[in-house]
């Protein structure tokens, strides 16, 4: 098939949906692993006899690698080719993953997960680049839909995964499983994807390098660090994040000064990136940070097992594989600021009723408001990434879809982290028992902690026999943390408002076709060829 003809075939053909099965693979093991990890914690504790802020470091020390790679990734793939590029990562995820499960210390957990971070955080960037590219632009809505089936579904099937595996079998699983995954997606990567044919490439930015991919990792160390401080104020929170700020912001005045910088800021330049960015980040904090709380919830104040809280979030995955297809079309025949903002607006119904839980909040209602959101999610999240890439030229995109990225993790790790904090603080709240200190710590323990301990822990009960009623206000107290919590989410999702409001209403003209039908140009990367 030529170029043009992939350029304007309505349909999906055979050899794209190759090139997308390959890319959902990969997003699958990167995006997973994050959730089945993140059920893991309190069997890492037991296992390597560490505390929780210990082995909260598998979790942080993933997440920075992908900050450290992902601004290299767009560089890399100019340089050396998107497959061998996308191969070389799922390699160094597999090997990174058989690693972890031989771990006999937390400390080389944590070591292995840096291994394992450093292959996942190129896969997602690299497998927009590969999609876009194969796709055409007029296909690029649909195609994204196909990929961010696992984005949506990775928090709803990583608890219930996680969960059934350390139950039935041991931690190792969680790890071991994607042996197989990536064994097969290496070959099925070789087989499906086109032969590399990279073009010369600039130098690489190495001064840029050293600005931004330490800038990045400290900054969001800081953030990471902010759950367990508790506050802003202490120095393993604002020292690394005021350093990785002033790296961060040394980058952005650089960035305009060499003809190749390592992240290619000028690319704000195009209206639809720069919109479509805004809202997507500012939607990230909202939706991703309190999303992790609805688990918890479930886990917390219902005193349900993992795998019960995986199964009741399922609702907003079945929502979200309902739309997203839909959206997907719409999203190649519409401007998306005529569709997104009422897919915001499922979205906030859905949240809204998150803001008014308590410990007995019928199930129903629960999931009803789950699957709303659901709904909302496969109408928006997809579509303003299909929008903010669709009109750069093909020699962008690898860089632009480094920069989407880069906006996701940021805005995902900051979410996270200030929603922890404001839940934290409103339980710290909760008035303290008389005469009950927690054995561990010597400190006082409160209502709220004692009735979300007795959630899951019914025996701790025969240890401090106190009045059902000191429990079931305890409980209270939780819940309405949690719907206070929920408050900031929403009206963090009210403010996606703002910048969607400015995402185009008319059709764009898609630079992708123009180079496509062989103007001239900058010679088309790999992937096209």
């Amino acid at each position: 098939m030529t170029q043009q003809a992939v350029a304007t075939s309505d349909k999906l053909d055979a050899a794209v949906l190759k090139v997308a099965g390959v890319v959902v693979l990969g997003a699958i093991m990167s995006i997973l692993d994050v959730t089945v990890v993140s059920v893991a914690l309190p069997t890492f504790q037991t296992e390597f006899d560490a505390s929780y802020a210990r082995v909260a470091w598998t979790m942080t020390a993933y997440t920075l690698a992908l900050a450290t790679v992902i601004p290299v990734t767009g560089w890399a793939a100019d340089r050396f080719g998107t497959k061998r590029l996308y191969m070389a990562a799922l390699a160094l995820f597999t090997i990174g993953s058989g690693l972890c499960a031989t771990a006999d210390t937390i400390t080389e957990l944590i070591g292995y997960r840096v291994l394992q971070g450093l292959g996942g955080g190129m896969l997602m960037p690299l497998g927009m680049t590969i999609m876009t590219r194969a796709a055409g632009p007029h296909r690029i809505g649909r195609l994204m839909a196909v990929l961010g089936i696992p984005m949506l579904l990775g928090p709803i099937g990583g608890p219930i995964l996680g969960g059934w595996l350390i139950d039935t079998a041991s931690w190792h699983w969680i790890f071991l499983i994607n042996l197989p995954i990536g064994a097969i997606s290496l070959v099925y990567a070789a087989l499906a994807l086109p032969k590399d044919n990279p073009e010369p490439s600039e130098s690489f930015d190495i001064l840029g390098m050293v600005m931004l991919s330490p800038g990045l990792a400290l900054f969001l160390y800081g953030v990471s660090s902010l759950p367990e401080a508790g506050r802003f104020g202490a120095t393993t929170v604002w020292l690394p994040m005021l350093v990785g700020a002033v790296l961060v912001v040394s980058f952005v005045l650089y960035s305009f000064k060499p003809k190749h910088p390592l992240l290619d800021l000028r690319l704000f330049r195009n209206r639809n990136l720069t919109i479509a960015s805004v809202t997507l980040f500012v939607f990230i904090i909202a939706f991703m940070g309190a999303g992790l709380l609805f688990p918890s919830y479930f886990l917390q104040i219902r005193g349900e097992s993992t795998l019960t809280a995986g199964l009741l979030m399922a609702p907003q995955g079945i929502g979200a594989m309902l739309t997203m297809p839909i959206a997907g079309m719409l999203a190649d025949r519409l401007p998306i600021g005529r569709t997104v903002p009422f897919a915001l607006v499922l979205i906030a119904a859905g949240f809204f009723t998150f803001t008014q839980v308590d410990p007995h909040t019928s199930y129903w209602l629960l999931c009803g408001s789950l699957f709303v959101m659901g709904l909302g999610m496969g109408g928006t999240m997809m579509p303003i990434m299909t929008s903010a890439l669709k009109t750069l030229h093909a020699q962008e995109v690898a860089r632009g879809s480094t920069l989407v990225n880069i906006l996701q993790q940021i805005g995902g790790s900051v979410g996270a982290a200030v929603m922890s904090v404001i839940l934290t603080n409103e339980l710290n709240g909760s008035r303290p028992i008389p005469g009950v200190t927690d054995p561990a710590s010597g400190k006082p323990v409160t209502e709220a902690g004692l009735a979300i301990a007795t959630q899951q822990r019914p025996e701790l009960l025969q240890q401090f026999p106190l009045p059902g009623a000191l429990v079931e206000r305890g409980l209270a107290f939780a819940a309405d943390a949690f719907a206070s919590t929920f408050w900031v989410g929403f009206v963090l999702v009210l403010l996606t408002f703002i910048p969607a409001a400015f995402l185009p209403r008319r059709r764009e003209p898609v630079r992708l076709v123009d180079d496509q039908a062989g103007e001239q140009r900058p010679p088309m990367p790999v992937g096209l060829h």
